[in-house]
């Protein structure tokens, strides 16, 4: 038997995938910041640490691991290679210093609905003391969207500023309508399966064995290539 943990998995050109690979794109070349706001189980995680790996300059923060503004920015020095050990304010100028010293720097945040209310609010500083200098994309599902509004709505100091600094709208690859999503998440799993599954396969079958869910994909393959 084959083991299971070192089965190669490759990454699918998706219609989700060129969405979100090029805004990533965009905002590191012109030091952009977007805010994406889509379902779950689309790929956003995979999209971003991909690009991450593949991009000069380009630093991926899953933010529900360092919600704290202590961790965050430590990390995120860390990450870009910075000095991160030091004192904060030590850490924090030097990674302001660093970043404008390197060329287009991007840092994707992921899970950015789950950093702490003054961890949210040194982004918006890192956004002031780096404009026109380090691009920003930050993700998360439609909760993200719900605590921004929700935020915004009872004048949360901060909510309302970042998000005029990401661009004042939510980005979104998904369509909307019921229908319309299912097809979009069906057309995008067909291309993960082309290129994972061996030639052959039943794509409509593995589709709906993985229960319409892209995190299940890598166990139905799991069971073919085993």
């Amino acid at each position: 038997m084959k083991n299971m943990n070192k089965v190669k998995w490759n990454t699918a050109k998706t219609p989700f995938f060129e969405f979100v690979t090029a805004q990533l794109s965009f905002c590191q070349v012109n030091a952009a910041s977007r805010i994406l706001c889509d379902a779950s189980d689309l790929g956003k995680t995979h999209t971003a640490v991909e690009y991450a790996g593949n991009n000069k300059n380009a630093v991926y923060i899953d933010c529900s691991q360092v919600k704290t503004k202590q961790r965050l920015i430590r990390y995120i020095a860390r990450e870009f290679g910075a000095g991160h050990t030091g004192t904060y304010n030590v850490v924090y100028a030097d990674l302001i210093s660093y970043l404008r010293q390197i060329k287009t720097p991007l840092v994707i945040l992921d899970e950015f609905g789950d950093l702490e209310y003054d961890a949210f609010l040194e982004c918006k500083a890192l956004w002031n003391a780096l404009e026109g200098v380090c691009g920003w994309y930050a993700l998360g599902a439609d909760g993200l969207r719900k605590k921004i509004d929700t935020r915004i709505e009872h004048r949360k100091v901060g909510y309302t500023e970042i998000f005029s600094r990401y661009g004042n709208k939510y980005q979104k690859a998904s369509p909307d309508g019921s229908s319309d999503f299912k097809s979009f998440k069906i057309a995008n799993a067909a291309l993960i399966i082309q290129a994972n599954f061996p030639d052959g396969t039943d794509i409509k079958k593995v589709i709906a064995a993985a229960d319409f869910t892209l995190r299940n994909l890598k166990d139905e393959q799991k069971k073919l290539t085993a």
